[in-house]
């Protein structure tokens, strides 16, 4: 996967992997079917090299990705300015059991205890929520 620079310098690959397990709000980016871009601010987890999230299958995200699996994200923080720009494509994935996903997500943010309580008020039993999966074809990273 290419890694490019811009400004400053570069994060290495273990400041890149430390940076992405850090930091807490990814911009996912997904393209509108009016050719519009959509950004939506989400709470992510880094998995075996891979961006994760949940959504609801209604949400611009799941039906921008249902058309078109390319998708950008960035990860950026303002102390010290530094960040992640992913161009990747996205996969949808309709789990039969997303309650682990989603929690494990949230246990980024809190206790596992308020993990749990989190997935679980934020979820209503009605709404269907997928799992996307992002699997990063380029990557640039800054640092100043």
């Amino acid at each position: 996967m290419a890694h490019k620079v811009w400004g400053g310098r570069h994060l290495t690959r273990e400041e890149t992997e430390s940076f992405l397990k850090e930091a807490k709000i990814a911009r996912f980016c997904s393209l509108n079917d009016d050719g519009t871009i959509h950004a939506a601010p989400v709470w992510f987890k880094c998995e075996n090299g891979k961006i994760v999230i949940v959504t609801p299958d209604h949400s611009y995200k799941a039906r921008n990705v249902k058309r078109n699996k390319n998708v950008t994200i960035l990860i950026d923080v303002e102390k010290p300015p530094r960040g992640v720009l992913i161009y990747g494509t996205a996969k949808l994935e309709n789990e039969f059991e997303l309650e682990p996903t989603a929690i494990s997500i949230c246990e980024k943010y809190m206790s596992k205890e308020k993990a749990k309580d989190q997935w679980r008020s934020a979820c209503p039993p009605a709404t269907n929520w997928l799992k996307i999966t992002v699997k990063p074809e380029r990557m640039a990273s800054f640092s100043f």
